[in-house]
């Protein structure tokens, strides 16, 4: 089993920046692809960006493209996500998780951590 915890959430100006950690135990992450995700109020959770298990390869959802960055370190054990260029509309609770599969599809990701909240202010 893999516990993930989020941190690195807080609120910002628009224009900011912020970096997000994924620290994991229980197991390596480097037998996973990881990606994170984000929910804003009363929308449904949306893919953000994913790293296969090596981190030789990203991808990116169109929103954020050219704003964030996702990264991993598995001698650590946790992945990164750096947001640049916050804009409001990125408000939301973002959350990694761990997948054995190279998708976006949610249901494929096994593991979840409990979030952390991002709040961009206008």
């Amino acid at each position: 089993q893999v516990q993930l915890v989020e941190s690195g959430g807080a609120l910002v100006q628009a224009g900011g920046s912020l970096r997000l950690s994924c620290a994991a135990s229980g197991r390596t992450l480097s037998n996973y692809h990881m990606g994170w995700f984000r929910r804003a109020p009363v929308k449904e959770r949306e893919f953000v960006a994913r790293i296969s298990w090596s981190g030789g390869t990203t991808y990116y959802a169109d929103s954020v493209k050219g704003r964030f960055t996702i990264s991993r370190d598995n001698a650590k054990n946790t992945v990164y996500l750096q947001l640049n260029s916050l804009k409001p509309e990125d408000t939301a609770v973002y959350y990694c998780a761990a997948a054995l599969s190279w998708t976006t599809d949610t249901r494929a990701y096994a593991h979840w951590g409990q979030g952390t909240q991002v709040t961009v202010s206008s």
